[in-house]
């Protein structure tokens, strides 16, 4: 039988992640490239409108945020979401999100990593792709490997830079708008209302632009895996997920609004990042190359976090009899080498298959986890509303960071996610990448059940023996 009960025993990964890597891994986690490059579609697509589409979506982020939060206050595991929704749910469950997100987790690695290898390639053309490609998963294998504190001074360093040139671009933005920088203007709201109104595309284009965005969120889970391994996870967690909400909310609507009221909209370009267009017209020298670097940065960043996602989640999937016990070895100083091993081994593949056939093969593979996100978060989601009933009936003093106005904005947030795949279906660019993800979810779920079968039959033999 496998463990539903809400106390487990002791982690045996190392304790070594600090109160202050928490809060930076919180806020950090979620601010990727999607932000500082992806955002130009969504304001191709919406106008002045994205504001609007970032406030959906960081709102539906946030409250998946908050719903974890609860959830890895009061039963902390290195396998975060799987375990919850083992726990609330049932095996199939845990199964089915733990290994889904593995396969996200090390699919996207390859997407960073060749990502990060082709801006330092334009900084040092001599050196290939490939081989930067190598240098970076070798850093960050061996980063992984050695302890876990490596992996949570890097993110809080990676973190304070993209946290700080966010903030620094904000201020240089409104006193912009505001025209106190030389050679500036005021230039007040007309940009918001000029070019079409606010709502150039109307609310068609503000929902293309969630649909843009949406996905750019990913990345708040990590902090829930890296919570398990903090000396005291409860209050860690609640104080890092308190102290990241509100703030990445601020700094994705407050970077958008900065951005449409500076330039017209139609300034914008959707294979340009649009803090590299705002910045270079209010004078900021060298501004292109600035932003290269904060990308490249937030590419790493994200890279070191899901090589450390990844092997915390497969570790986890181990304990439970849902991946191969080889993989629980943990070396003497807490880390699950096997685990970053198996992790990176298949990111290595996938990296190899981004370069040989980017077109196609891995075309593919990136098609089928695109969109796994809404279906780990619908899962959290779930698991979150059968879960907190659990807790205030069996261990009340657990809930030390409770979901808003539940059971409401949970079903709510549940009704946001389901409208989201609707509108996906009905999107021509989306569709393709939702029923790929869909069919691969499937798969697994169709796995996860006979798994149940099996060990439920298994169960019951051994019952009857006894």
């Amino acid at each position: 039988m496998h463990d539903t009960s809400l106390t487990d025993g002791p982690e045996p990964l190392s304790h070594g992640l600090k109160q202050r890597h928490l809060t930076m891994l919180g806020l950090g986690g979620v601010i990727g490239a999607g932000l500082f490059v992806g955002s130009g579609a969504g304001i191709a697509v919406a106008g002045p409108g994205i504001i609007v589409s970032y406030l959906i979506a960081g709102v539906l982020a946030m409250l998946v945020m908050r719903m974890l939060g609860e959830m890895s206050a009061a039963v902390p595991a290195s396998g975060s979401f799987s375990v919850h929704a083992e726990k609330a749910i049932g095996r199939w469950a845990g199964f089915s999100a733990g290994w889904l997100y593995w396969f996200l987790l090390v699919v996207v690695l390859a997407v960073e990593a060749t990502a990060a290898a082709q801006i330092a390639h334009g900084w040092a053309p001599g050196v290939p792709q490939w081989a930067w490609v190598l240098i970076f998963m070798a850093v960050f294998t061996v980063a992984n490997l050695v302890a876990v504190r490596n992996f949570g001074e890097f993110e809080f360093w990676f973190a304070a830079l993209k946290v700080g040139a966010i903030v620094l671009f904000l201020i240089l933005g409104t006193l912009a708008i505001f025209g106190i920088l030389p050679d500036t203007d005021p230039v007040g709201l007309t940009n918001l209302t000029g070019q079409g109104g606010f709502l150039p595309n109307g609310w068609e284009g503000v929902i293309s632009g969630v649909l843009a965005v949406i996905f750019a969120f990913g990345g708040l889970e990590v902090v829930t895996i890296a919570a398990a391994e903090s000396d005291d996870p409860a209050r860690s967690v609640s104080r890092a997920v308190r102290s990241a909400v509100w703030r990445i909310l601020f700094f994705y609507v407050g970077s958008m609004l900065v951005i449409v009221t500076v330039l017209p909209w139609t300034a914008q370009s959707a294979t340009v990042s649009p803090y590299v267009t705002v910045l270079d017209s209010i004078g900021v020298p060298s501004a292109g190359t600035i932003m290269n670097i904060v990308v490249f940065v937030a590419l790493l960043s994200a890279l070191n976090a899901n090589v450390y996602g990844s092997s915390r989640m497969i570790f986890s999937l181990a304990e439970r009899h849902e991946a191969p016990r080889a993989l629980l070895k943990v070396a003497r100083g807490g880390v699950p080498r096997r685990a970053v091993l198996a992790s990176v081994t298949f990111g290595f593949i996938s990296v190899l298959l981004n370069l040989k056939w980017p077109d196609s093969v891995f075309h593919y593979m990136l098609n089928a986890v695109g969109s796994v996100l809404i279906f780990v978060w619908a899962m959290i989601a779930v698991a979150q509303l059968r879960l907190r009933r659990r807790i205030e009936r069996e261990a009340p003093e657990k809930l030390v960071l409770k979901m808003w106005a539940f059971p409401y904005l949970t079903w709510f947030a549940l009704a946001g996610m389901a409208a989201i795949v609707g509108l996906m279906l009905t999107d021509d660019s989306a569709r393709p990448q939702l029923l790929w993800s869909g069919a691969a979810t499937a798969v697994v779920i169709a796995v996860a059940l006979v798994r149940d079968f099996a060990h439920g039959k298994r169960d019951f033999a051994q019952s009857k023996r006894k």
